[in-house]
C-alpha cells in the first residue's frame, strides 16, 4: 500500500516471464478486485474512518514496467 496526495493506494504486482497466460494485468480477476475491495474496508474500519482509497496495477513484463493508477473501483 501506498499513499498520495491524501489517497491510500492499493497495489498489486504482477509480473509474467512470457504472455503464455496473459498479460501480468489480466491476472487481477474479478475475485482479487473484490478482495482489494473487502481489505480497503477493514482498513477504513482500522482506522475509524472513511479515507479515500485507489486500486493500482502494477504489471512488470520483458523488463518493463506498466502501472495502472486507478485500474479498477
Amino acid at each position: 500500500m501506498a499513499r498520495k496526495d491524501g489517497t491510500y493506494c492499493f497495489v498489486e504486482v504482477k509480473a509474467r516471464e512470457s504472455d503464455a497466460y496473459g498479460l501480468p494485468a489480466e491476472a487481477v480477476d474479478r475475485a482479487k478486485r473484490q478482495r482489494y475491495r473487502m481489505i480497503a474496508g477493514y482498513f477504513c474500519a482500522y482506522l475509524k474512518e472513511e479515507v479515500p482509497v485507489r486500486f493500482d496495477v502494477a504489471s512488470v513484463f520483458e523488463g518493463g514496467l506498466e502501472y495502472f493508477e486507478g485500474a479498477f473501483v
